[in-house]
């Protein structure tokens, strides 16, 4: 898997990327899972270029919110370390969307069974004893409550939940577009150019969105929304969309049912 993430002189971090990187088995769920979502379901990418965007986005919400002084819950309630969390973030956002190598209904859930024996695997050798479970442990809740639905009750997973629904920018949806699933999801998908995480001024995180189209607004309104709500990191976190120029997306659109 070609991508990299900020290490941040991690060396926990800098291990298990490195063996998730050339973890075989991932890969090949990782692809399994674009075909179910692409090919299967006419649905946007989840393979890894999403898993790399996912990955490098909930790292950066962490760090923005540790800057501004926000502990990990791994911090406060097992006494580890913020390195711990990112690493915990990583994996959520790694394995989030195994599952969707079964099915896409429920996906989340079927990501459990397929996440633990791989997580065994990566974090012998980096965590011992009680350590390793309470690790795996957050992982699997950050996995399960990605989705709308489940409410993550950590930081970790509301970071990795948040940083899902921030890879929203057009090349998501180009394969479906192309394929011709013309509907508001992949039209509203193409609408958006960018999507910018830096520190904010009035809350720690400002999460700044360029658009191309207003039709954009419904992956702001209807799909970043669902996410943020209850993530637990909502109240961190403006966000901010605007349009720099409108241009057309679709010429013509007909309906036969």
């Amino acid at each position: 898997m070609e991508f990299n993430i900020k290490i941040n002189g991690n060396k926990k971090l800098e291990r298990v990327f490195g063996m998730v990187k050339a973890d075989k088995e991932l890969q090949a769920l990782w692809k399994c899972s674009n075909i179910t979502a692409i090919d299967r379901s006419g649905l946007t990418d989840h393979g890894p270029v999403h898993i790399a965007i996912v990955a490098n986005g909930a790292l950066k919400l962490f760090r923005l919110l540790k800057n501004a002084g926000v502990k990990s819950s791994v911090e406060k309630d097992y006494g580890l370390s913020s390195d711990d969390a990112e690493v915990i973030i990583f994996l959520g956002a790694v394995m989030h969307d195994l599952g969707m190598s079964i099915h896409r209904t429920n996906h989340q859930e079927y990501s459990i069974p397929l996440a633990i024996p791989i997580l065994n695997r990566l974090l012998e050798g980096v965590y011992s004893g009680e350590n390793k479970y309470t690790i795996r442990s957050e992982v699997l809740h950050a996995i399960m409550t990605h989705h709308s639905g489940y409410k993550p009750l950590t930081i970790e997973a509301g970071c990795v939940r948040v940083g899902d629904a921030l890879d929203m920018a057009q090349g998501r949806a180009r394969i479906p577009f192309n394929a011709g699933k013309v509907d508001i999801h992949s039209v509203s998908a193409l609408s958006i150019d960018n999507v910018i995480i830096e520190k904010g001024k009035d809350r720690p995180v400002l999460i700044r969105v360029k658009m191309s189209n207003s039709a954009g607004i419904f992956q702001i309104d209807e799909l970043l929304r669902n996410k943020l709500s209850n993530s637990g990191i909502e109240s961190y976190v403006e966000v901010v969309a605007e349009v720099e120029e409108e241009k057309s997306i679709v010429k013509k659109h007909s309906l036969k049912l």
